[in-house]
């Protein structure tokens, strides 16, 4: 039999170029257009060659369900067809010349043959199976045939709704747990994520269950997004795919008619927003609809805010629209009981809550403390807010910097959901500074630059001084706002780039704080965010890290001079005394001792690469004769090394009987970039000021096995010696700063000498 089937826009029919003619929103809804139309065009092809394949059969219908029964089949989509008969004997034969010429076109087919009570016997039973069949659309055939097992189905839904959706909710649930947050990820699942496509059919599901509302036009249109997203994934690539990954961004936008590709990703993520929030309102109905019947809770929470059924609402009397303080009250009081805000209360709300006053009253500004105070019960309040428009009604400033993404493995949020959750973090560490509300503002705000050209630091820091007088703080607060964002980089940063024993850097951290009040608030807030950035940024090396130098800081500003090196502790003697060699591994502190000689310090890290140690810190020293390293590290994967390993391979190195540049270069091949994905060039900076007895190195290169000891071999070659390093890891770019001084112990100086040897440096790290 010949081809009879597929047609439709495939990827060989490629997009026309957007902005050839039309450009900005024009170009991206000429883009959008083209494709609904596609998908239309396709649906109605697919029917009357679906129709053609059947012919006028009596007792038999074709139903498509899933994509091609919603009218949804993108170029990559598969074909999932239903045949319905009341008791044909050549049903076999019907089937077959359906469903081969669909195989013979290359599409990929779904398909299930069934009587109405089998169709309705497996929707009992079967979760997907019933998905689909609610929802399944008449293609071919006696549409009475196709009516009677919808009906039943339906009615089966609906009555057995208390069963099937919580095993709906939990089905939900172990997608999201699988796929992730699609707001929150650099190449989301479109349909599978939480926040996609497959969290709107569930919301159809459920309102088909005459329990929830069907989806709001809001969510629609979220939903035709995504779908859009979807439909020019599979034509620029030729594939069937739902994961937008990074190299297929910029073409993906392109099609649709975007800017680039942070353009498209923030138009996923206000999508995916929409339909989570909307989705996590669909289950609190669903979880009440399921719960025994019982007398609604109702009590008072703050001034004109109650708790009714579970939800906060608006007492009686509330008057929104002459109290603007009420809007950030409720959301206060919703936060501390750990509660939601009702979708009615926040959409009044926003309808008559009058602007802000400039400066904030008081009880407003408490208010919003109180409300990040709560830790992580704000964040889905803050969202509900953020859902109508009132978060940038209150400060508008915030609007640069929401759904934005942040294109770096390193952060798991957009930055404003990064903002709000260094804040709730942060709720954690208010009994550690003497004023909690600077520490939560200044949490909320310390990335806002971000939205703005620059170092977002600096431009943060103007953002924050005119924000803390919008919010009504006096002028010294507002100082101590402006400070803690300027510098909310300073501590993390330097107690990993610096060594902590050279006096000149915490002296220069000490000038730049210059206030123990900022000092402690900056160091609550490295912590909360570190967390909130994600697993990669934060540990319990940084985190003890940051606590010495703010310990030592602290002191400076105390009175106390600054610290010197620390003298070899009695353990340490007790190991140098040893004098041959010696390792001992002390969980992520290794101290080894052995004679000295130039060199020792790279060479004694490349021994631990090659035993998967991830160095994070490092520091040499002498004992006479007896040089004495200390490395922080940790392993790359499993349990540490065996310490009488870690010995027999450094005495083989220094024997000149380990080649270490041959079996790390064989494992680094193993670690390269994935293709497609852009990597930056690598960077190498001397710095002068960092310290008045050696010469600061700094690199920033992509991460691969044993790059402390690449670098190190350079170095040793222009006869430098390392006499401190700190390695620090983000993601797969690496941030490695050696303290390097010449063969008679001092800076180097000599400019001809400093180029040559960042030129080496950028050989090896390329």
């Amino acid at each position: 039999m010949t081809n009879t089937i597929g047609g439709g826009h495939g990827p060989a029919e490629a997009l026309a170029q957007p902005g050839s003619a039309v450009s900005g929103p024009a170009a991206h809804e000429v883009a959008r257009t083209r494709l609904r139309t596609a998908r239309e065009e396709r649906a109605d092809d697919l029917d009357r060659r679906l129709a053609r394949l059947l012919g006028a059969e009596p007792d038999v219908a074709l139903l498509a369900v899933g994509s091609h029964g919603r009218r949804e089949l993108t170029p990559g989509g598969d074909l999932d067809l239903v045949l319905v008969h009341r008791a044909r004997p050549d049903v076999a034969a019907l089937a077959d010349r359906v469903w081969y010429p669909i195989w013979d076109s290359g599409l990929r087919l779904d398909h299930s043959v069934r009587t109405p009570e089998e169709g309705r016997a497996v929707a009992r039973e079967d979760l997907k199976a019933a998905l689909g069949l609610i929802s399944a659309r008449h293609v071919a055939g006696d549409p009475d045939l196709t009516r009677e097992l919808r009906e039943a189905v339906l009615a089966d839904w609906r009555a057995d709704s208390r069963r099937r959706l919580p095993e709906l909710r939990e089905m939900t649930r172990r997608r999201w747990a699988d796929d992730g947050e699609l707001a929150f990820l650099l190449e989301p699942d479109l349909k599978d994520a939480r926040g996609g496509l497959r969290d709107v059919h569930a919301i159809q599901a459920v309102a088909a269950a005459w329990v929830a509302p069907a989806a709001t036009d809001r969510v629609k249109e979220a939903y035709g997004l995504l779908l859009d997203v979807r439909h020019a994934l599979h034509e620029t690539t030729g594939r069937a795919a739902d994961r937008l990954v990074l190299q297929e961004q910029e073409a993906v936008a392109e099609a649709l008619g975007l800017l680039d590709a942070e353009v498209l990703l923030r138009s996923v993520v206000e999508a995916a927003r929409t339909i989570t929030f909307a989705a996590d309102h669909l289950w609190r109905t669903v979880d009440r609809f399921c719960s025994p019947p019982g007398r609604p809770v109702r009590r008072p929470l703050a001034d004109g805010v109650v708790e009714h059924d579970s939800e906060v609402v608006l007492a009686l009397g509330a008057n929104a629209a002459k109290d603007p303080s009420l809007v950030l009250r409720a959301a206060a009081a919703a936060a501390q009981a750990g509660l939601p805000l009702a979708i009615s209360t926040v959409e009044r709300l926003a309808r008559e809550t009058p602007p802000m006053p400039v400066p904030w009253p008081p009880e407003a500004r408490d208010a919003l403390v109180t409300l990040l105070g709560a830790g992580a019960p704000a964040i889905g309040v803050w969202e509900a807010l953020d859902q109508v428009g009132l978060i940038e009604r209150l400060m508008p400033d915030w609007e640069r910097v929401r759904n934005r993404p942040q294109r770096n493995p390193v952060h798991t949020f957009t930055v404003d959901r990064h903002l709000v959750e260094t804040a709730t973090r942060a709720a954690a560490h208010t009994r550690d500074v003497a004023r909690p509300d600077l520490l939560l503002v200044g949490a909320l705000l310390h990335d806002i630059g971000k939205g703005w050209p620059g170092d977002h630091s600096k431009t943060g820091a103007v953002m924050a001084h005119d924000l803390g007088e919008r919010l009504g703080f006096d002028q010294d607060d507002v100082r101590v706002l402006e400070a803690v964002v300027r510098l909310h980089l300073l501590l993390p940063e330097t107690a990993t780039r610096r060594d902590l024993h050279d006096p000149v850097t915490i002296e220069t951290v000490a000038q730049a704080v210059g206030d123990p009040v900022v000092l402690e608030t900056l160091a609550a807030l490295a912590i909360a965010d570190g967390q909130a950035t994600g697993p990669a940024a934060w540990g319990s090396w940084k985190a003890g890290l940051v606590a010495e130098l703010a310990r030592r800081v602290a002191a400076v500003l105390a009175g106390d001079p600054p610290p010197v090196a620390p003298e070899p502790t009695a353990d340490q003697l007790a190991l140098a005394r040893h004098g041959g060699g010696a390792v001992r591994v002390v969980g992520s502190q290794i101290t080894i001792v052995v004679p000295d000689r130039p060199g020792l310090l790279w060479q004694a890290a490349g021994v631990l690469a090659l035993h998967r140690l991830v160095v994070r810190g490092a520091r040499a020293g002498a004992q006479g004769e007896t040089a004495l390293l200390e490395f922080m590290a940790v392993p790359e994967y499993g349990s540490g090394p065996d310490p009488a390993a870690l010995e027999v391979d450094l005495r083989r190195v220094l024997a000149g009987r380990l080649d270490v540049a041959k079996r790390l270069e064989r494992r680094a091949r193993s670690h390269r970039p994935r293709k497609g994905v852009p990597v930056p060039p690598p960077r190498v900076t001397m710095i002068d000021d960092a310290s008045e007895t050696a010469t600061v190195v700094e690199v920033r290169a992509h991460d691969r096995p044993g790059l402390l000891w690449r670098i190190g071999h350079v170095l040793g070659s222009f006869g430098m010696q390392v006499r401190a390093a700190r390695v620090e890891t983000l993601g797969a770019e690496a941030v490695d700063v050696f303290y390097v001084v010449d063969a008679d112990g001092r800076p180097v100086t000599d400019e001809h000498l400093r180029a040559s040897i960042r030129a080496g440096i950028l050989d090896v790290v390329r």
